[in-house]
């Protein structure tokens, strides 16, 4: 048994041993046995090793769903290199911004983005080496190495790279959307890894017969560790896509045979809003998780295509936290505590709220390595957010009489768009650039599928006169596709605090007003 496996490489080695010529991953348009992925991951240490970098350096990751990624992400962890995962849609400010803020030695970049660094090669402190998967891409011309993938994993030994590697190492450095300032790199040890995959395997009973289904991408937790991880922990295997298609979802379901999957998102939504059919029972699902489960058609879900939901909370820093089991599922609440965490609600003094008072949600961990170990290189959010030594979530909620947890907002300053986390902060300070603005707020707004909508509110300079497309066009080349507003609203001052703080909450009420532009309505389309 793989019991005691506590590291990414030696839980990957287990199974390689144990059944090396077993798929492990289908993609779209290959599969990836276990024996190959454990090769290929030793490449991938030696790669990295003969290019100089050591254990405890970071490395960042830029790919899409491929065999090479899970090479990269295997290769870095046996080197105990810490991994920073880069969602693919950044470029600019924000992107700049992690490669320096995570101190990134290399990066593993798809051909198709290789510009993105060379918009910002100027800015970057520490890059010394772009390993590019692909080809057909222009070298750059920065003192950084440009590597192609093929030509260093064909010189690459596969034999085991001499590192030891422990459960307590740091896996990788994950960035969470910012609030009030720029976003913080969230450091994960393989411990808290395997405490969140390990949390999965039980709530939903995995074995070896299962198959697990995902869309999701690689730099997410969910991907990596509601998914890929517990597979291995369970000896099954994967298929993994690149995109979601409503319309086809249950086809690729049964055609593959899958038995699981996890959703985030308006996924759930969307597949219930696709026209119904006889055979929607008809398929071999028989339990997924996730969060939210809109409550409108939780019900109409499960008798539907005849599936079990099972819905959780819990966040990058902590994993799960809490789990609302299938067999007790309790409507509208996100379960009870897992078992390696205290879960409470607190008032604005830190004091434990009473049942149906809501407050903010905390965690505290009751093994070591479960919760992250801190924001790399910010010690005073650190401090800041484990004040009281619990674990502030920024999130508040409430408990019933019987154990429940009930999430009831965000108390922090992010927007929650189709299973993307986006920092109001971010995108304001983009917009705030823009020669004829004078301020803006990034709120979100209901949507119509689930979760939110980026609405930005605009003040102009005095005498300014500037169209929302245009506003648009500015915003495209310098922050992530998700993240560009949906809706632009232009008013004269904010409602504001006596210390002049702008009230959010306001802004949020008064939501999807008469004077507001929709990009939709017009057909204005943002480009991935």
């Amino acid at each position: 048994m793989y019991k005691g496996i506590q590291t990414f490489g030696k839980i990957v080695e287990y199974r390689a041993e144990e059944k090396p010529c077993s798929r492990f991953v289908r993609f779209s348009n290959t599969d990836l046995t276990y024996g190959q992925l454990h090769q290929d991951g030793n490449k991938v240490a030696n790669m990295m090793k003969s290019l100089g970098l050591l254990k405890g350096q970071t490395c960042a990751v830029m790919l899409p769903n491929s065999p090479e990624f899970l090479a990269a992400w295997l290769g870095l962890a046996r080197l105990g290199v810490i991994e920073v995962p880069i969602n693919v849609a950044y470029r600019g400010d924000l992107f700049a911004y992690i490669l320096n803020k995570a101190e990134c030695q290399a990066i593993f970049i798809s051909s198709q983005w290789i510009e993105r660094i060379r918009e910002i090669s100027e800015e970057l402190t520490h890059l010394r080496h772009v390993i590019v998967v692909g080809e057909d891409y222009e070298p750059l011309t920065s003192p950084v190495l440009c590597h192609t993938y093929e030509n260093v994993m064909a010189r690459a030994s596969d034999t085991p790279v001499d590192v030891e590697i422990k459960p307590n190492d740091p896996s990788l450095i994950l960035f969470t959307s910012g609030t009030t300032g720029p976003s913080k790199g969230a450091i994960l040890s393989h411990r808290a890894n395997f405490a969140l995959a390990s949390t999965c395997c039980d709530l939903m009973n995995y074995g070896p017969d299962d198959r697990f289904f995902t869309v999701f991408p690689l730099f997410h937790v969910n991907a990596r560790y509601a998914t890929i991880l517990p597979a291995l922990l369970a000896g099954s295997d994967v298929v993994m896509h690149e995109r979601f298609s409503a319309s086809t979802f249950w086809d690729i379901c049964r055609a593959e045979q899958i038995t699981t999957f996890t959703y985030m998102g308006s996924l759930l939504t969307m597949l219930v809003k696709q026209p119904k059919r006889p055979d929607d029972a008809d398929n071999p699902v028989r339990m997924i998780q996730g969060a939210p489960v809109p409550l409108e058609i939780y019900e109409d879900f499960e008798n539907r295509f005849n599936v079990k939901i099972t819905e959780a909370y819990g966040s990058t820093e902590v994993g799960l936290a809490m789990v609302n089991r299938a067999e007790s599922f309790r409507k509208g609440s996100c379960g009870k505590a897992v078992s390696v965490y205290d879960v409470e609600i607190h008032d604005e003094n830190d004091q434990c709220c009473p049942p149906g008072v809501v407050g903010e949600i905390v965690v505290r961990p009751k093994e070591p390595w479960v919760l992250f170990s801190g924001y790399y290189g910010m010690p005073e959010a650190t401090v800041e957010t484990w004040k009281n030594l619990w674990f502030h979530t920024g999130d508040r909620g409430k408990i019933d009489e019987d154990g429940y947890f009930y999430f009831v907002d965000r108390k922090k300053d992010v927007i929650r768009r189709r299973g993307e986390n986006i920092s109001s902060y971010e995108i304001e300070r983009v917009i705030n650039t823009h020669p004829k603005v004078q301020e803006a707020a990034l709120v979100g707004v209901p949507s119509e599928l689930s979760e939110e909508e980026v609405l930005a509110v605009v003040i102009l300079k005095e005498g300014e006169e500037l169209k929302p497309e245009e506003l648009l066009d500015f915003c495209q080349p310098r922050m992530a596709y998700f993240a560009v507003p949906r809706y632009i609203r232009f008013i004269k001052e904010f409602p504001r605090t006596p210390s002049q703080r702008t009230e959010k909450y306001k802004l949020r009420a008064d939501g999807i007003t008469p004077d507001t532009w929709d990009r939709e309505l017009v057909g204005y389309s943002v480009q991935r």
